[in-house]
Formats: C-alpha cells, structure tokens, sequence
C-alpha cells in the first residue's frame, strides 16, 4: 500500500534510507528536512510504502517546470528510492518507481534522471549499493560514471600559484558583484544555486571568490560542517573529521587555461585547511586526473542513470 510523503515522515525516511545503504551512505532527519523543503520553482513528491501497516520503503520525485535555464521542463528527477531489505524482492521497489515516473509523467517530464536534483541525495546512483540491475531492467540507460574525490588535508602541499588575482571568502558587500558574474558565466545551475543559498541565508564566507581587475572572475564553493546546507550529503563517513568539502568551483571562460582555476582550487582547500577541516570531498566530477595533481584520489562512484519516456506510454 502507498500513501503520500508530509514532512513528518522525515525521521521514516532517514531509517528506510540508512537501513537499505550501507553505513558509508548514513543520512539523518535533518537531511531529509533539507532535501524535501523544495528550492524556489522545484515541485516535489513523494509515497511511503507500507507492510503490515510500517513503512518499509519510499520514493521521493521533483522537477523543475518553469526555469528552463537551470532544467528543461521535459527533466524530471527521481530524488530518492529506497526500501528496506527485510520486503525488498516483493514489487515495493517496482510500484513506487512506477508512481514517481506517473507522476512525473503528469508534470509534464519525459525524461527521468536517477538523482543529481537541486538538493540531491546524490548525484546518481552509488555503485556501492549494486543495485544497477534494477534500473536498467524497467529501462534507464547509463554509460556515464562521475566520481566523489577525497584527500586528508593535513598531509596537503601544493606549489603556490602565481598569478595576478586575489582568492578571498566572499564577504558582506559582495553580493551584486558575485550576480553579475554569476549571470555573465554561469547563468543556469550555479547561478541558481547561488540564489538558493542567500535566500536560505547561507554563510557568505563558504563561497572563494577569485577577484581580479575586472572583479569577481572565479567561485569555489565550501561546505563545513556548520554550513546551511549538510555536509553529510557528500557521505564522508570514511573520513577523518573535522569534515570539508569543495564545489562546484569555475572561473571565466577568458580566463581558463592560464592557471586561475589551479590558484582557485588551491586556495580553497588552504583556506579549508587553515579552518581546522581533514577529510575533504571534491565530488561529482570526472576530471580524476586534475584533482589527482592536488592529492585527490577517487572516493566514491555513481552511475548516472536516466530514461526516456512519452507521456502516452
């Protein structure tokens, strides 16, 4: 039997989560309170599955229908899906992927991507869980794999960057500039994201602005542990604490190629560093190679799913 997600069902969700991924994919309450509190636009919905009368397994679904910048209408996002072990093998799994691509359906979307939403339990599905199978027999494709990349930034070391620019957390008065190059360079996700964050009152400092004559040309964004968003998003558990994390980071397309992006990126994890944080995560990437000149070695990997539909199927 489904019934609908409310957001008392945060604390459910967390256990049927944890209990169905392995303790290097622990979530908790808190987690789920941000990921199902939607970004401005983002509709979102989900099902509880029930046996016996207890929830054994969920769904949660979104998308984006009017910012066509940041997301096609047509994309739609499976957040979330997971049961619990002890009524996996009986169809749960099934009827709630068949509800969240309906739905999805009725929003309007013909393309269902396996995670990577605004507020993303993860960027697609972790290899870890093997669950792969499942996907690929009710039709979603793959051939892309991204990685998570961690390093102990107590053993960081990396030849200083020369180049003609400052690297400094943003501060109070920062803000049109860092729009402005938001608008000019990045005007889809990051931008969007970046207008999440000061709505819901972020720490302006987590961003690593690269200033140059021109003004803001580069970001990196930081997540400590004391950060808006939860720094257990990027499941560091293996990791010594205190925890950090970098990303996304880019700089101006006039300015790639010249050595902005290396001082950037080195920058961020000193300032990571010099603020007490160890185990740090760059994730979701593919450039294994650049991060791996910085210390970086591969954490986690995700397969990134997706399917394509008709609204009349």
């Amino acid at each position: 039997m489904l019934r609908g997600f409310t957001a008392s069902d945060c604390v459910q969700i967390a256990a049927i989560w944890n209990s169905a991924c392995s303790d290097d994919l622990v979530i908790t309450s808190n987690f789920v309170e941000y990921n199902t509190h939607p970004a401005t636009g983002v509709i979102q919905s989900g099902q509880i599955a029930k046996l016996n009368d207890e929830p054994v397994g969920f769904v949660l679904a979104s998308t984006l229908p009017d910012n066509p910048a940041v997301s096609p209408p047509s994309l739609g996002w499976i957040d979330a899906i997971a049961v619990l072990p002890m009524a996996q093998r009986q169809g749960i799994g099934s009827a709630l992927l068949a509800w969240a691509e309906e739905w999805l359906k009725k929003q309007g979307c013909t393309r269902f991507r396996l995670g990577g939403s605004l507020k993303p339990f993860a960027p697609g599905l972790p290899i870890e869980l093997n669950t792969e199978k499942f996907f690929l027999a009710r039709g979603f494709v793959g051939g892309k794999l991204d990685w998570d990349v961690a390093s102990d930034l107590r053993e960081y070391a990396h030849p200083p960057y020369s180049v003609d620019a400052t690297m400094r957390p943003a501060r109070t008065g920062d803000e049109n500039a860092m729009h402005e190059f938001f608008n000019r360079e990045f005007p889809n996700r990051w931008r969007c994201e970046f207008e999440e964050f000061l709505r819901e009152q972020g720490r302006l400092s987590d961003y690593h602005l690269l200033i140059t004559e021109r003004g803001v040309d580069g970001f990196a964004r930081l997540t400590f542990e004391i950060s808006e968003r939860p720094i257990e998003r990027f499941f560091m558990h293996r990791l010594p604490k205190p925890w950090g994390q970098l990303g996304p980071i880019g700089v101006s397309k006039d300015t790639r190629g010249k050595g902005f992006g290396g001082a950037l990126l080195d920058a961020g994890l000193r300032y990571l560093k010099d603020c007490g944080a160890r185990g740090c995560v760059i994730d979701w990437t593919g450039l294994i190679d650049f991060y791996g000149k910085f210390g970086f070695k591969p954490y986690r990997q995700y397969a990134m799913l997706a399917k394509e539909t008709s609204r009349l199927d």
